[in-house]
């Protein structure tokens, strides 16, 4: 008998049913019934069934966008891009957009800020509560990528002398304007951070308990200035819901929750891609980038890399009797200069991912020397002796290439081993030689290391060529 398994539902095919009642509704003016379901959704998924809307009617979009309550309408303006927040900043009066900017969180709050154009920044900023307004300028001005940049000063804080009871009536009073009530931190009289305290840890507890002789004293925090790749780094280390981030003088200013790390991680992971593929990193998606704003960012390092084939050129000009008097040498430099590069990116992603992790440091360069010296020893042997027998085998033999002798064999496979030496260590130094000097090790990827091994490459051939061959 033959066990069929049936398939579960498609999530993205409910969606875009979903979506297609929304657009009947619209179309049909269900105004109460469209209300009603723009409210049981997930405010990811209003924000992009809108998103949807703006690429058809920026007023449709506004129109759907009136309908949620004050509470809903901040949290899906939160998930949407600053294009169509911008729109609906623009299509509403002074008065909702006072009343969605207290609705949002502060950190979402910045973030658009810090997307927005200039005129429409004014426009929120002139609007917002001053206690409000002071606390975006003071995110704002922590530093680009910090901890302090994504935090938010939403949480829960408890004291000391506190019980479980009376923590809990806490809770349950400030708790429902909070990002997290999950995690609950515990500050002294000048708001220094001394323990953390979960609410597993108070339900566990007895009613009379005091929160000092529950908290956690070894808190993990970060502080305002902290790199946010270093932050995401702690929650993955330590398995972490959120951090507290506290100021020079160890006092608690405000959290990072897992859900700006994660932001973080694709950020930064997106960058990383962007320097490796030999491109400068966009603030956009491809998607909402101009084919303008693209050139501007591929053109500089594509410029680079064809100066850079300059030194290729000269190379092969010096040795150009040498190639006069063996011809057949000519044909083997694309594969020649493809392992070496081949070779090259393979060690510079695998260190350059190890830097990102933390699961090495540039003191551990001749460690890293040494293993992709093994590593490619063994490579260079492989391919060599595949490429020996390959040569003599099927151009030799197979296509009648009567050039193709045994040395020449040799020389070939003896130059891989060579190029494929070069290639290991340089990929796996370049990008610890960045992380030492505070550059991103992304940038000593692909695009560089190919070019270096490239030049290098042929030298080694050439060098090789003229030795054994006496040309």
């Amino acid at each position: 008998m033959v066990n069929q398994m049936s398939e579960g539902p498609d999530f993205d095919a409910i969606q875009e049913k979903r979506n297609g009642e929304l657009y009947d509704m619209l179309k049909h003016r269900q105004v109460k019934r469209l209300q009603q379901t723009l409210e049981d959704m997930k405010e990811f998924d209003v924000a992009e069934f809108l998103t949807e809307l703006g690429e058809e009617d920026s007023n449709k979009m506004a129109v759907v966008f009136r309908l949620l309550s004050k509470e809903r309408a901040a949290e899906v303006f939160a998930n949407l891009e600053a294009p169509e927040q911008e729109a609906i900043i623009n299509s509403i009066t002074d008065v909702e957009l006072a009343g969605i900017i207290e609705e949002m969180y502060v950190d979402d709050a910045v973030d658009m800020m810090e997307e927005l154009p200039a005129n429409v920044v004014k426009r929120v900023m002139r609007n917002a509560t001053p206690e409000t307004r002071n606390l975006i300028n003071q995110y704002l001005k922590f530093p680009d990528n910090s901890a302090g940049s994504i935090m938010t000063a939403e949480f829960v804080d408890l004291k000391k002398y506190m019980n479980v009871r009376e923590s809990f009536a806490r809770i349950r009073r400030i708790g429902e304007d909070k990002e997290t009530i999950y995690v609950c931190y515990v500050t002294a009289r000048d708001r220094t951070l001394e323990g953390v305290v979960t609410v597993k840890d108070l339900l566990l507890a007895d009613d009379d308990d005091i929160i000092e002789n529950i908290m956690d004293r070894d808190v993990i925090f970060a502080t305002t200035t902290e790199d946010q790749e270093e932050v995401s780094e702690k929650f993955s280390d330590y398995d972490l819901l959120a951090i507290p981030v506290v100021d020079k003088e160890n006092r608690l200013v405000g959290i990072v929750t897992v859900d700006d790390v994660i932001d973080v991680m694709e950020q930064e992971a997106t960058e990383d891609i962007e320097k490796m593929a030999g491109t400068l990193p966009s603030d956009k998606p491809y998607s909402r980038t101009s084919a303008v704003e693209i050139w501007k960012l591929r053109i500089p390092w594509l410029m680079f890399l064809m100066l850079s084939a300059t030194f290729t050129s000269m190379i092969i000009n010096s040795f150009e009797d040498a190639l006069n008097a063996q011809t057949v040498l000519i044909g083997f430099i694309p594969m020649l200069m493809g392992t070496g590069g081949n070779s090259g990116s393979q060690a510079s992603t695998a260190v350059i991912r190890s830097l990102s992790l933390g699961d090495i440091e540039p003191s551990d360069v001749l460690a890293v020397i040494w293993k992709e010296l093994r590593t490619a020893f063994l490579c260079g042997i492989t391919l060599a002796a595949i490429n020996f027998v390959k040569m003599l085998l099927v151009d030799a033999r197979l296509m009648g290439n009567d050039d193709v002798t045994v040395i020449v064999a040799a020389t070939v496979s003896l130059s891989i081993i060579g190029i494929v030496l070069f290639a290991k260590v340089v990929g796996s130094t370049l990008p610890i030689v960045a992380e030492k000097l505070g550059v991103d090790p992304a940038v000593m990827a692909n695009p560089l290391i190919s070019t270096i091994t490239d030049t290098v490459s042929l030298l080694i051939y050439f060098c090789m060529a003229t030795s054994l061959l006496h040309i």
